[in-house]
């Protein structure tokens, strides 16, 4: 593939916190934001999260009405794939860690949107040299990993499979770069670098809570102060999703070593359904308005 195209149409797939994130943050960009869902009740939820998070906006004085009002009119439902796929210049996938699941819909997209629109995953893990190969779209796909919350943070890592053409990579930085990123490029391996890097951190902060090292609070707090981390590990982890952080490191732990084993404490909290702040508690108790109201305690 040659010259990629720029990129104004942009179909993101999936409604959850980051496909939310993704498509507030491309529409504020001023481009059009496609949002597909097969379930049409679960776009209209994400549309009042992202017409409530910019209301927020604009009561601080980050965002004036005018710029709300348009930001929310580039944003467009689609219940019909076909129907989001046709005429976009790329696609960003954000949905569920299986693999399978996103080589049956990327390939149906890769399918349906014209041959030079570029295929992207927001995994934070999986091949995508493997995505690129099983759809048939080698060269034009690639990883966009955003971080989240995807409107806050500033860091957006661009995936190079093994095939990826250089003109998608290009493509892909000045994308970035439009939506207020800071891009880094990374070739195609587990866990790229951020998820590695991450989860290693992470699973060692479970497993100092499993040993009675310290409390959730100060385990977390050690991070922050002693390393200027924003966020401990522990929340985070509660943010991001602890089943999420377990998909990941069953994945690294099989694709790369025992160094990425999972913590039985996080394996237990999984089937407990104690999955952080999407559930309500994980390492820490959440409250309905998102702040967290307490710890957790063995």
């Amino acid at each position: 593939m040659s010259d990629a195209p720029a990129f104004e149409k942009v179909l993101v797939v999936g409604t959850g916190t980051m496909g939310q994130g993704i498509a507030q943050i491309v529409a504020a960009a001023g481009l059009e934001a496609r949002v597909f869902d097969s379930d049409a009740a679960k776009i209209d939820q994400a549309r009042a999260a992202i017409e409530k998070v910019t209301q927020r906006l604009v009561e601080k004085g980050k965002l004036t009405a005018d710029a709300r009002g348009a930001l929310l009119g580039r944003l467009r439902p689609f219940t019909k794939l076909e129907d989001g796929a046709d005429g976009i210049d790329l696609c960003i996938e954000a949905i569920p860690e299986r693999m399978d699941l996103k080589v049956e819909v990327l390939g149906a997209i890769a399918q349906k949107a014209s041959p030079r629109a570029v295929i992207a995953s927001n995994t934070s893990s999986l091949s995508i040299t493997e995505i690129g190969s099983r759809i048939g779209a080698r060269d034009r796909t690639v990883g966009l990993h955003f971080f989240n919350p995807p409107p806050v943070m500033e860091l957006l890592e661009v995936v190079r499979g093994l095939d990826t053409s250089e003109a998608v990579i290009e493509a892909s930085l000045v994308f970035a770069k439009k939506l207020g990123k800071t891009p880094i490029v990374v070739n195609d391996s587990p866990g790229f670098a951020t998820s590695r890097l991450g989860v290693v951190i992470g699973a060692e902060a479970i497993r100092m809570l499993e040993a009675g090292v310290a409390s959730v609070e100060d385990i977390d707090r050690a991070m922050e102060l002693g390393y200027r981390h924003p966020m401990g590990p522990l929340k985070l982890g509660d943010l991001v999703g602890l089943d999420v952080r377990l998909g990941i490191l069953e994945h690294l732990h099989k694709e790369v070593g025992e160094q990425f084993r999972p913590p039985t404490l996080l394996r237990q909290m999984v089937r407990a359904g104690k999955l952080g702040k999407k559930s309500g508690e994980g390492f820490y108790k959440w409250g309905p308005d998102g702040n967290v109201i307490g710890t957790w305690k063995r």
